[in-house]
Order: C-alpha cells, then sequence, then structure tokens
C-alpha cells in the first residue's frame, strides 16, 4: 500500500466548487483497480483548506490515475481554484495489514 496525502488550499470563494469537482473525481477514482481508498476531508476550522487521502494498491498506480480522464479533468478545473499550489506526502502503512484491501 502506498498512502499519499495532497493538501489543497483553495480561494475562499471556490469552495463550492471544488468541493464538487473533488467529490466527482474521487467517485470516479475507486472505480479504479489500483484505487483502495480515496477520501476527501475538508478542515473543521478552515473550510477553505482540504486534504485528498489517497491509498494505492501498488507503486504504479498513482501514475495509472494520473492518465486517467476524470483526474486530467479534475487537475485542469481545480487549477484556477487554488489559494496557493496543492501539495503532497507519500506514505507507507504499517498497519493495518494489507489484507483484504
Amino acid at each position: 500500500m502506498l498512502i499519499v496525502q495532497v493538501h489543497a488550499h483553495v480561494k475562499p470563494d471556490c469552495v463550492e466548487a471544488f468541493k464538487e469537482a473533488t467529490v466527482a473525481n474521487a467517485r470516479n477514482s475507486v472505480e479504479e483497480p489500483g484505487v483502495a481508498r480515496f477520501d476527501v476531508i475538508q478542515q473543521a476550522d478552515d473550510p477553505a483548506r482540504f486534504i485528498l487521502v489517497e491509498v494505492y494498491r501498488t507503486p504504479e498506480a498513482p501514475a495509472q490515475h494520473k492518465e486517467t480522464a476524470h483526474y486530467q479533468k479534475w487537475r485542469d478545473a481545480v487549477a484556477p481554484m487554488m489559494a496557493e499550489p496543492r501539495t503532497s506526502v507519500k506514505y507507507a502503512n504499517l498497519f493495518p495489514p494489507d489484507e483484504g484491501w
């Protein structure tokens, strides 16, 4: 498993549009064979900040995800909504074990 947290800070007037585009991307992403989980979370005390928690089954899956039409549509749609560039951090899964994912 490879877990990627994508941090997004959007312009305040773009919060709803970002949520709509991102949830649509997440719905399609969980249908990809290499995606085990794709969470979209919004910061409680600053609604313009989000984290996408992407859990991939293989090291190749993130690159495959970025080749999909739904990802490219999302990327292009949200680019002008960003208050600052997105950042990401990669993690290795320690627990729970990969069983059943």
